[in-house]
């Protein structure tokens, strides 16, 4: 402001002459133009591969490379720039690689470290070999899958190829498959005790001894199931190939299985002192025949038997009765036992038919087949008054009314007029049948 106010004072023609030399120096004094940038168009791009590691360790590495420039160094995490893009001794985890060329341009890209054995699928099987107690006879044949280049360990053991653990006792085993990234599964494993998983039987015959006390002259015949391989021992005896004992007096027994394996089961069987051994007991049966026009059973069975004394006797399994004789018996097979007084039983089978109709029974058929049937009365598929006389047990039902009409002429005479009445000896000889029961077998 003094300045100019100084100026104003002066001649034009300076005035005019300082005017030009202010604004000349004005336009000599412009600024200059900025440097170029020299990662302007500049591209870098980090590409790595990728170590993985398992967790807890710091076994990964990452090995980036970068393009788009040249001379780069390298950053982990904002950290310090190295000449190598190798970075190692790394943890799971996710990482910033930035690369750097000579000019100061960066680029970035991000990569993680992972646990490889997290996103596998590990598994392991085995097949298992039983011992028994107090053996080391066991073993344990172990499979992984889901990876490769396993090797397996037993209880924390050193790490072998193979999954075959032999000379093992009873207990239990964890076994470890390790894959080729040192990836681990356990799986645990019991050796059992052979016996205790098997279901072994023994099952006998035995043939009493007898008939006199002191007799050695009955046998256990003794058979084991479960397993293979069985020897057999009596009474804590020598194990033998057969389960067969012989020469045993009356008295309680065991009898010891044992397989291939060592694994026994024991039995208890009991040799009695049988007083039916040397008898001959006989049973035999007298038969009569059922009524087939009767409602109920009529046929019968007598027993006999001998070699014994003191008998009872029973049909078909029943109670054992002194009676000998069964009653009111349909046609049919019955099974027959006699016991006698020691128990001693002899069985057998009797069969009851259909019994023969009776003479006087068949005397009075003739009679009204003659008379009666052949004339069409009393047969047909419409005799008259319903009764078929072609029939026997029609007629066993209708003796009253073949009285009446045919002998009394109650209301009439049967055959009816114009045929002649029966004669006396015909008229007798339904009499005679009526007199004897009036039944089919009479």
């Amino acid at each position: 402001m003094n300045l100019f106010k100084h100026i104003r004072f002066l001649p034009s023609a300076i005035l005019l002459f300082a005017f030009l030399l202010i604004n000349s120096c004005s336009k000599d004094k412009s600024d200059p133009p900025p440097p170029p940038n020299p990662c302007s168009g500049v591209t870098i791009t980090v590409t790595a591969s990728v170590t993985n590691t398992t967790t807890g360790q710091s076994t990964g590495a990452i090995n980036a490379t970068a393009s788009g420039s040249s001379s780069f160094t390298y950053s982990l995490n904002g950290g310090a720039f190295q000449a190598s893009g190798n970075f190692t001794g790394l943890p799971v985890g996710t990482y910033t690689i930035t690369a750097k060329n000579a000019d100061g341009c960066t680029g970035s890209n991000t990569f993680t470290v992972n646990d490889p054995c997290t996103i596998k699928n590990i598994t392991i099987t085995g097949t298992v070999v039983n011992t028994t107690v107090g053996g080391s006879t066991g073993s344990i044949t172990a499979t992984a899958s889901g990876s490769t280049g396993f090797t397996y360990s037993l209880n924390g053991g050193a790490f072998q190829a193979s999954g075959i653990f032999a000379g093992l006792a009873i207990g239990a085993y964890t076994v470890a498959a390790r894959d080729f990234e040192g990836c681990l599964k356990t799986q645990t494993f019991n050796v059992a005790d052979i016996c205790a998983v098997k279901t072994i039987t023994v099952t006998g015959t035995v043939i009493h001894a007898g008939p006199a006390a002191g007799s050695s002259n009955g046998s256990i015949t003794a058979t084991a199931s479960g397993s293979t391989g069985f020897t057999y021992s009596l009474n804590g005896g020598a194990f033998q190939a057969s389960g067969i004992f012989t020469g045993l007096a009356a008295a309680a027994y065991t009898i010891t299985a044992k397989d291939l394996d060592g694994c026994t089961k024991s039995q208890g069987f009991t040799v009695n002192l049988d007083p039916c051994i040397g008898k001959t007991l006989t049973i035999n049966a007298a038969t009569t025949g059922h009524d087939i026009c009767s409602v109920s059973g009529t046929g019968t069975i007598t027993i006999t038997a001998t070699g014994g004394v003191g008998f009872t006797y029973s049909l078909n399994a029943g109670a054992y009765q002194a009676s000998n004789i069964f009653t009111g018996l349909t046609s049919n097979t019955y099974s027959i036992s006699a016991r006698d007084a020691d128990g001693c039983v002899k069985t057998g089978s009797a069969t009851v038919s259909n019994a023969l109709p009776g003479s006087t029974f068949s005397a009075v058929k003739a009679v009204l087949q003659a008379n009666c049937a052949l004339s069409g009365c009393h047969s047909g598929s419409s005799p008259t008054g319903g009764l078929n006389f072609t029939q026997d047990c029609t007629i066993v039902g209708s003796w009253d009314r073949i009285k009446a009409r045919a002998v009394d002429g109650n209301p009439s005479f049967m055959p009816p007029p114009p045929n002649p009445q029966l004669s006396a000896g015909d008229k007798q000889k339904i009499l005679d049948w009526i007199s004897a029961g009036h039944r089919y077998t009479d």
